[in-house]
């Protein structure tokens, strides 16, 4: 019996195909976002926050003992961990909920555009899209402080950088993963600010709530925390200029027992990345079960 002949060459234009899909989707979702109203008011807020600390001179204020572009970073980081989140999950559900409530589904997935390659060149373009305005901000302060002569700390910066951009993949796989799940824009959204609303009361009001009621011990209490993704961002991001996390309080020893200095820092990173992924994952298999004959 001859063996098969194979070709080493058969699944070169498949995956060829894959990225001139992922290319050509992410190049759409580029440009239907600056044709929409929404996107310049989100990049409108956050250049707009940097512009009104640089405006009352946080690049040369003392406050709790940071000064220059630190207080401005600090101050941006804790801003963004409130508004970032809702500002993602509200525009990204909309996106494939809202092509399922036009019914455009059909005319968009018989293009010759693969599932998988259509799917992943929408998460990156969103991706991408929330990210742009927020780190564009950052270097807008920078040029300015350089420029006034301020010091610029420039390993908390990459640091911050990390976090808002994990951050942001975190949110907008979650926001893919429940625009999947939900079959309107309305309940879409819904969904999108109950999700954010619990995770910002989780930060403080609902542990707090455990702890007094079900008397439970502090590193049990910490513990439960370290998977809310806003806890571990806001958390990671004073770890950089607060190294001993006095503004934490006691907080900061169960922290610290639970994973060290550097074990917290990888995990704030790592989490919040894999937490994105996982959901935009999920979303994929459950749209290609739900929306696909």
């Amino acid at each position: 019996m001859r063996a098969p002949v194979t070709d080493p060459g058969l699944h070169e234009p498949v995956r060829g195909a894959f990225w001139t899909g992922v290319s050509a989707t992410f190049r759409l979702e580029i440009a239907e976002a600056f044709r929409a109203r929404w996107y310049a008011v989100y990049a409108f807020v956050f250049f707009a926050l940097v512009g009104l600390l640089l405006v009352f001179g946080l690049t040369e204020s003392r406050v709790l003992g940071f000064t220059g572009l630190s207080r401005t970073l600090v101050t941006y980081i804790q801003l963004a961990t409130a508004i970032l989140p809702i500002f993602i999950l509200i525009t990204t559900v909309r996106s494939l909920a809202g092509d399922r409530e036009a019914g455009v589904f059909e005319y968009v997935l018989g293009l010759p555009v693969g599932i998988g390659a259509w799917y992943a060149g929408r998460f990156l373009g969103r991706f991408c899209l929330a990210a742009a305005p927020v780190v564009s901000a950052l270097f807008v302060a920078v040029a300015y402080g350089t420029v006034r002569g301020a010091a610029v700390p420039w390993i908390e910066l990459g640091f911050d950088i990390g976090l808002l951009l994990v951050l942001v993949l975190a949110f907008v796989g979650l926001g893919f993963l429940i625009s999947t799940l939900c079959r309107s824009v309305d309940t879409a959204q819904t969904v999108a600010f109950l999700v954010w609303l619990a995770l910002v009361l989780a930060l403080d009001l609902v542990l707090l709530g455990a702890l007094i009621r079900a008397r439970m011990s502090l590193e049990g209490v910490v513990a439960i925390a370290m998977f809310n993704p806003l806890q571990v961002f806001r958390t990671g991001s004073m770890l950089l200029f607060d190294p001993q996390l006095v503004l934490l309080g006691p907080t900061a020893y169960a922290v610290f027992d639970l994973f060290g200095r550097t074990g917290f820092m990888i995990w704030s990173f790592a989490y919040p990345a894999l937490l994105g992924l996982a959901a935009a994952c999920a979303g994929y298999l459950i749209f290609r079960r739900d929306d696909l004959p």
